[in-house]
């Protein structure tokens, strides 16, 4: 199994191989008492159609990931993966083989077909390090980044790789700004009745290290030219949170939104006014604590 497969493993059965029960079932939503806490009324959610979970108890949810990662207080995402495997009988996440993909470059305007390209966990030290430079740990980065590795003109590389909806990737890395086909939105669903809006998830990483919330939903368009392909998703949303760029484009956007959602949008970039986005705001509040 690839990192995917058992991301689709259900959190219902990872809870029984543990030996956790529901204590009631609401058609797709199974309640426990929460396995890694004591509780007396049961706040941990299950919601089956989408396989996440929720504990109202603390403000937090997810995927089996993240499930494994509040279980054993960790969140290193090899450590959440083998503690997986060891539950269900040995699983291992296998390296993931994509024989040839399209990717669009950035930082050159063109189309490029990679090949040998190979999904593993986020360990790179050097991808690592341009994150903390940006103000990301690690213990944000890695349960919501891979790393991927691929030949391009005959010479391997390796970037940050952050999935959409449709198994495309962002890919960064201090010299390369690009994406791997298919490009698309990337939605991380928790359940929520609260989606937070981000053009790029850089911006989401940073607004996790700033933790300004727990439990919401999270959708980055990946190009404020995909905000149509959003819309199926945010429509059900009594709350839409723009952390949008401060400039025309996120502008541009940020009046799309209004015009079709009305009230629902709610305007976040005063948060970091004065800044182009939320990273360089992070950024700059990280060197003056440095300092």
């Amino acid at each position: 199994m690839n990192i995917e497969d058992i991301r689709k493993i259900p959190i219902t059965d990872f809870l029984a191989r543990m030996g956790h029960e529901p204590t009631a079932r609401k058609g797709n939503e199974w309640w426990y008492s929460a396995p890694y806490r004591e509780e007396r009324t049961p706040s941990f959610r299950v919601n089956i159609l989408k396989n996440v979970w929720q504990d109202f108890g603390i403000g937090r949810g997810g995927d089996i990931f993240s499930l494994a990662g509040e279980i054993i207080g960790s969140g290193d995402f090899k450590s959440q993966a083998k503690f997986i495997s060891e539950s269900l009988g040995g699983i291992v996440p296998e390296i993931v083989f994509r024989p040839k993909e399209k990717c669009f470059d950035t930082t050159l305007g063109e189309e490029n077909c990679f090949v040998n390209v190979r999904i593993e966990p986020l360990n790179n030290k050097i991808l690592l390090n341009y994150l903390k430079e940006r103000g990301i740990c690690s213990d944000v980065a890695l349960p919501n980044c891979e790393e991927v590795r691929y030949t391009l003109h005959g010479k391997r590389y390796f970037s940050i790789g952050f999935r959409n909806i449709s198994g495309g990737y962002e890919l960064r890395s201090r010299l390369f700004k690009g994406s791997m086909s298919p490009k698309d939105i990337s939605l991380i669903d928790n359940g929520s009745d609260t989606c937070n809006i981000f053009e790029g998830f850089i911006d989401y990483l940073s607004w996790m290290v700033l933790g300004l919330g727990c439990g919401d939903d999270y959708l980055v368009l990946n190009s404020v030219a995909l905000l149509e392909r959003s819309y199926g998703f945010l429509d059900k949303y009594d709350r839409v949170n723009c952390y949008l760029d401060r400039d025309e484009a996120g502008r541009r956007t940020l009046e799309a939104l209004r015009k079709r959602y009305g009230n629902k949008i709610e305007d976040c970039s005063s948060l970091y006014k004065g800044f182009k986005d939320l990273n360089e705001y992070l950024q700059h509040w990280e060197g003056i604590i440095e300092q």
